[in-house]
C-alpha cells in the first residue's frame, strides 16, 4: 500500500498528532546538539574553530538537504519509518562522541575520514525525520498548517539545543556523556512514538523491542560514562591523567609520568607547561618585564597563568605589593590554589595576600578597570582561533596601554618564532603601532621548542636593570643572547597588524602550524 492509493493518516487522533509535534521539537535539539558536539571535538582536537565549525555546519546542512531530497522515495508506513530512523540516528549520534576521540590517536586524515562520516549520516538521517513527519501531518490538516507547525516547532528546538549545550550539557556531562545522553534522548523519543502510536505500526512489537534495546544499550553507556571518557583521555596523551575536569570553557587535563614527576597541564588538548622547564618559560615571561627600567614596580596585572605559576615568579620582587590575576575560568584558578602538586609547584602562590583573583574575561577587565598598573604579564593561549585573535588585536593593546602607568611596561608571550614565525611577528608588529619601544625575544623551552615573548614599553630607550637572585634560567646574559634572532626565525613576507575587524593572525597561526 503506498501514499498515492490512501490517505492512511487523515483521522489521525489530535493526541497522536500532538505526539509527533513534539517528536518534532525534540529532533531538533538533538540534530543541533549533535552539530555542536562534533564541531567541539573537533575544535578541541585540531584547533581553529572558525573552519571546524564552518565545516561542520556546511557539510551537515548538506547532508540535510540530500536527506529531505532522499525522503519523497519512502512510502508506506511513513511514522514507522520515522521511528526507524529515529533509533539509527540514536546509535550513530550517540557514538559520534567517543568514536572521534578514539579514531584521533591513528592519524589526522583518519579522524578527518571520521568526522565528515558521521556529520553525513547524522545530517542525512535528520533530513529525513522532518519531511517524513510533515507529510504524515499534512494528511489531516492543510500543507500550509502542516509546513507551519513542523518549521516552528523545528526552529524552537534548534534554539532549545543551541542553549541548553553550552551552558548545561558541556559543563555538566562533557563531550562523551553529552553525546550519549542526547542519544538516549531520541531512542526515548523513539520509544514513545511506538507506544502512543502503536496501533499505527505495521510491527509493533518487534519495533518496541528494537526501542528498547537501544534505549539500555545507550543507558548502559551513558552509566559508563566517566570510565569511558577516561579511557578516551588516556589514548590522548603519552602519561597518565592524575585530574580532569570539563569547566563550562574548556577541557581541562594534568597528567604525570610514571617514571618521574612531572606534572604537565593540557587546556582543550594543547599542552600550557611541563614541570620539567615551565621555570624557563616563566622566568623568561615575568623578569625581564619586572626588572625593566630603573624604577621598582609596584602594581602588577597578571592576564591568564591561572595556575599561578607566573604569580610564583612576581612574588620573588619584593617592590610588588598588588598583583590582579584575571582568568575567566574559576576552575583553573581553583586547580593552580586547590591542586596538591600544582600548589607545590606554584609555591601556594595563589595563597599570596597580595593577589587578587578575578574570574572574568580579560578584554572586558581591561576595558573597564579604572586600575592602572605598573607591569602588565600578558599569557593567553596561542591565537588558534577567533575568540583568541581579539586578545593580540592592535585594539586590545591599545587599551592596555590606557591602563599602565606613564612609564609603564608590558610583556606577551607570542607563540614560538621558529614553528609560528608570521604569527610571532604580527604580534611584534601590532604592538609597534602603538609603543614606541617593542623588544622581541626568544628562550629555548625543550618541551615547545623555541619559544617567543614581545615586551613593549611607554618609555623608549630603557633596557634590563638588575634581575632577582636565585633563577635557575635567566641571566643577563641569556637575556641579552635572546634579543638576537637566526634568519631562520625572521619574518619570511611582509605581515599585516592583526585588528578585530580583520582578525588575521589565527589564520597566519593555522598556516604556520599546518606543516607540523
Amino acid at each position: 500500500m503506498t501514499e498515492t492509493q490512501t490517505l492512511r493518516y487523515a483521522d489521525l487522533p489530535q493526541k497522536q498528532a500532538a505526539v509527533l509535534l513534539g517528536a518534532i521539537l525534540v529532533v531538533a535539539l538533538c540534530g543541533i546538539v549533535y552539530e555542536l558536539i562534533i564541531g567541539t571535538v573537533s575544535s578541541y582536537l585540531l584547533g581553529n574553530s572558525v573552519y571546524q565549525f564552518s565545516l561542520t555546519i556546511g557539510f551537515f546542512m548538506f547532508a540535510m538537504g540530500v536527506g529531505s531530497y532522499v525522503s519523497r522515495f519512502i512510502f508506506g508506513n511513513l511514522i514507522q519509518a520515522f521511528i526507524w530512523v529515529e533509533l539509527v540516528l540514536a546509535l550513530i549520534g550517540g557514538l559520534c562522541s567517543i568514536s572521534l576521540f578514539l579514531l584521533f590517536p591513528f592519524a589526522p586524515w583518519f579522524y578527518t575520514v571520521g568526522m565528515f562520516t558521521f556529520i553525513s549520516a547524522i545530517g542525512f538521517l535528520v533530513g529525513l525525520e522532518i519531511p517524513l513527519l510533515t507529510r504524515v501531518l499534512s494528511e489531516r490538516t492543510t500543507t500550509r498548517e502542516s509546513i507551519s507547525d513542523v518549521l516552528s516547532l523545528d526552529y524552537i528546538g534548534a534554539l532549545g539545543g543551541s542553549v541548553l549545550f553550552p551552558i548545561l550539557l558541556l559543563p555538566s556531562l562533557g563531550l562523551i556523556s553529552s553525546s550519549f545522553a542526547i542519544g538516549l534522548t531520541n531512542a526515548m523519543v523513539g520509544l514513545l512514538s511506538v507506544l502512543w502510536l502503536w496501533d499505527r505500526l505495521d510491527a509493533p512489537k518487534r519495533m518496541l523491542a528494537c526501542a528498547v534495546g537501544t534505549i539500555v544499550l545507550l543507558f548502559v553507556l551513558t552509566l559508563l560514562a566517566g570510565r569511558i571518557t577516561a579511557f578516551a583521555q588516556d589514548h590522548l596523551y603519552f602519561d597518565r591523567i592524575v585530574w580532569r575536569k570539563q569547566s563550562q570553557y574548556q577541557s581541562l587535563v594534568v597528567t604525570n609520568t610514571w617514571q618521574k614527576n612531572d606534572v604537565r597541564l593540557f587546556i582543550d588538548g594543547h599542552l600550557q607547561f611541563a614541570e620539567v622547564d615551565e621555570y624557563r618559560y616563566h622566568e623568561a615571561l615575568v623578569h625581564p618585564v619586572l626588572s625593566w627600567g630603573e624604577d621598582a614596580p609596584k602594581t602588577v596585572l597578571v592576564l591568564g597563568g591561572g595556575d599561578g605559576l607566573a604569580v610564583r615568579e612576581v612574588l620573588k620582587h619584593p617592590s610588588v605589593t598588588r598583583i590582579d590575576l584575571v582568568d575567566l575560568d574559576p576552575a583553573m584558578t581553583d586547580l593552580g590554589r586547590d591542586f596538591a602538586p600544582l600548589v607545590q609547584l606554584n609555591g601556594n602562590s595563589m595563597a599570596s595576600p597580595a593577589l587578587t583573583v578575578h574570574n572574568t574575561d580579560a578584554f572586558n577587565f581591561v576595558k573597564s578597570t579604572d586600575q592602572t598598573y605598573d607591569r602588565i604579564i600578558i599569557d593567553f593561549p596561542d591565537p588558534h582561533n577567533e575568540a583568541l585573535s581579539k586578545l593580540y588585536a592592535i585594539e586590545f593593546y591599545a587599551m592596555v596601554k590606557g591602563i599602565l602607568a606613564e612609564d609603564g611596561v608590558l610583556v606577551t608571550q607570542s607563540s614560538s618564532p621558529f614553528f609560528s614565525p608570521h604569527t610571532y611577528w604580527t604580534v611584534s608588529e601590532t604592538l609597534a603601532e602603538i609603543f614606541p619601544q617593542v623588544v622581541n625575544y626568544q628562550m629555548p623551552i625543550p618541551s615547545f621548542g623555541v619559544w617567543g615573548f614581545n615586551l613593549a614599553s611607554n618609555r623608549p630607550g630603557t633596557d634590563l636593570g638588575d634581575l632577582p637572585e636565585g633563577l635557575r634560567f635567566l641571566t643577563p646574559q641569556v637575556f641579552a643572547a635572546a634579543r638576537v634572532f637566526p634568519a631562520d626565525l625572521l619574518p619570511r613576507r611582509e605581515l599585516a597588524v592583526n585588528s578585530i575587524f580583520n582578525p588575521g593572525i589565527y589564520q597566519e597561526y593555522a598556516r604556520d602550524v599546518s606543516g607540523y
